[in-house]
């Protein structure tokens, strides 16, 4: 075999980027996801700076819980019904909007953590809408046999923003103000606007019947609780999240252990590993286990980030959860793979619940992470988190073993 073909077997396949509508929007949504990450280094270190406390940065994170939820579920049911042009434009306007407030408060030193709570509730009503429509208009620019393929490119694309943009976030906030954060990210931001303007019409295929509603809304948790195997995925994902996201304590560590410079480190070091597991992803598709390795992919996460919370040294700490970072992304091609045998007709609204699970876990994990470290300390909440989420997953894979018994379904 040549060095060509193996190459081919192993690196991530950059075939969607053909399409010209798809590689418009993609550079897009990679430029504008680098300038959010400044928004979301600055927004809890903001929050950290004026109440010195560890829950405040917790309760940040859980105040976009509730409209999180709820738009994402509307959203997908949206995305089923309308042009998802229009309605991808017009939350991203949203988004943008709530950058600039964000920018204005912190231009004028309001220094007021409600303002920002609210602010930060707007922002994540906007985004929940924006994320399921982005990812239902992905089929409609692509080949259908390129959808994974373009999954897979837009995660790692973001994993990399991800990376860079925490660190120069990072350098940003301890060289000047949370506004340039706010700034940078409000400039970026406009790429993905004009990416969207530049789409063709998108209504969504073989839903006449769609009305954005209640009732289709109704008829995707209807579809949903009769998948077990869907459910199980969105359960191991909470477990995973709620029980070992330890971003909460990454202002509490940083100021009390590693110093400022580590900040932009820690919130860049889960992409780290999730980049490299994405540029060497071409061995996923090959795994025939499935539901096996999305367990063991969960188990790796949790025990990582144990190791990561319990180690005294900065780059063992972003070591460790590069690793973490890895196994969530490998369990996150895995959990997208089981959503997208789903109907074409229910795909916006699955991906609405999807990304309210996605989403709001981490949410959930932040209140946790951060209460538990004002009751205790913040190693204690970040090694246990990691542990319990570990014996969880092991305890769902015994459970249900239609989770382990999945197989790839391409063969």
């Amino acid at each position: 075999m040549s060095l060509q073909e193996q190459l081919r077997k192993h690196v991530i396949d950059v075939r969607p980027l053909r399409h010209v509508a798809y590689r418009r929007l993609f550079v897009g949504n990679a430029v504008s996801f680098f300038g959010v990450q400044f928004t979301a280094v600055a927004v809890p270190v903001q929050v950290y700076d004026i109440t010195r406390s560890a829950l405040w940065v917790g309760v940040a994170s859980f105040v976009g819980l509730v409209p999180l939820i709820v738009f994402s579920i509307w959203g997908g049911a949206i995305a089923d019904a309308f042009d998802r042009r229009k309605v991808l434009l017009t939350s991203s306007t949203l988004m943008w909007l709530t950058t600039l407030a964000l920018l204005a408060q912190a231009v004028l030193h309001v220094g007021n953590p409600y303002l920002m709570l609210a602010l930060i509730a707007a922002q994540s009503a906007a985004f929940s809408v924006n994320s399921p429509v982005r990812q239902a208009i992905i089929p409609a620019l692509i080949g259908e046999g390129e959808v994974a393929a373009a999954n897979t490119l837009s995660f790692t694309a973001s994993s990399v923003s991800s990376i860079f943009g925490p660190v120069g976030a990072g350098l940003v906030i301890a060289s000047a103000e949370f506004s340039v954060a706010y700034a940078i990210d409000a400039v970026l931001f406009t790429i993905v606007l004009w990416a969207a303007l530049r789409l063709p019409p998108l209504p969504p295929a073989g839903v006449a019947k769609a009305t954005g509603g209640l009732g289709d809304i109704r008829d995707g948790l209807r579809f949903l609780a009769g998948s077990k195997l869907i459910l199980l995925t969105f359960a191991i994902d909470i477990a995973a999240m709620v029980l070992a996201m330890p971003k909460a304590l990454f202002p509490v560590v940083a100021d009390q252990r590693y110093g400022p410079a580590s900040l932009g480190w820690l919130y860049a070091s889960i992409a780290i590993g999730s980049t490299l597991a994405g540029l060497t992803s071409g061995w996923i598709g090959r795994v025939h286990r499935q539901g096996v390795a999305l367990v063991l992919a969960v188990v790796g996460w949790g025990l990582a980030v144990a190791a990561a919370g319990a180690v005294p040294w900065l780059w063992a700490c972003v070591a460790f959860m590069a690793v973490a970072g890895a196994a969530d992304m490998i369990s996150g091609v895995y959990r997208q793979t089981v959503l997208l045998s789903a109907p074409d007709e229910m795909r916006g609204r699955l991906q609405g619940v999807f990304f309210a699970v996605v989403a709001g876990g981490p949410r959930l994990g932040d209140l946790r992470a951060g209460s538990v470290a004002d009751a205790t300390s913040a190693t204690f909440s970040w090694v246990s988190g990691g542990i319990a989420a570990a014996v969880v997953a092991v305890l769902l894979g015994l459970t249900f073993p239609v989770l382990l018994r999945y197989t790839d379904r391409s063969d």
